[in-house]
């Protein structure tokens, strides 16, 4: 599993799935968590990967805890998807 990064004032994170299906199954329980704390990631989908990007509009597009938390959630589903 590789670790999220900071460039550019964003969080950023490649994921690697076995799959389409897979990739949108992590995809839609993403959405749902992001949904419940209110905060939505910048990602693409391209079959089987989904690349994230993580920063606060807010917060002046810097990078702040709510991200930090999302992030450490989206590596929760990820583990969970693969386990």
């Amino acid at each position: 599993m590789n670790k999220w990064t900071e460039q550019n004032n964003r969080l950023i994170k490649l994921f690697e799935f076995k799959n389409f299906e897979k990739a949108f199954a992590f995809m839609t329980a993403v959405a749902s968590v992001a949904e419940k704390m209110d905060h939505h990631p910048t990602w693409t989908n391209s079959w089987n990967k989904v690349y994230i990007e993580l920063n606060t509009h807010s917060a002046g597009g810097n990078v702040t805890d709510k991200d930090r938390a999302l992030a450490q959630a989206i590596d929760k589903i990820e583990n969970e998807s693969n386990g």
